[in-house]
């Protein structure tokens, strides 16, 4: 069973960085995929972004191309996202969310794909 902790949100200005990390409990094989998704105040959860535990595959959601990164620590079994020039838009709960393997049923930008899911962290960007 893989569990997932969140960490490193809170309150940030508009225009600054902040670095979510996502810790990893239990071994995840070479064909297990990661993500990030959020819940904006008043919205639906949304995919942010995912990465393959192995080789160099990413995707990531148009809202936050190329300001935010998503990145992987195979030795430390953790899942990193970089977020930077962050607006108000982006203010919401960070969920990280795992799957051991994908067999293709469902697309890797649907919540459905994930059987864990970490209990959320939430980030603030004010103005």
């Amino acid at each position: 069973q893989v569990q997932l902790v969140e960490s490193g949100g809170g309150l940030v200005q508009t225009g600054n960085s902040v670095r979510l990390s996502c810790a990893a409990s239990g071994r995840l094989s070479s064909s297990a995929v990661m993500a990030w998704f959020r819940l904006p105040p008043g919205k639906e959860r949304e995919f942010i972004a995912r990465i393959r535990w192995s080789g160099d595959s990413t995707d990531y959601a148009d809202s936050v191309k190329g300001r935010f990164t998503i990145s992987r620590d195979n030795a430390k079994n953790t899942m990193y996202l970089q977020m930077d020039n962050l607006n108000s838009q982006d203010t919401a709960v960070y969920y990280c969310a795992a799957s051991e393997f994908h067999n293709g049923v469902y697309s890797l930008r649907s919540q459905i794909a994930y059987p864990h899911w970490g209990q959320g962290t939430q980030v603030t960007v004010s103005s």
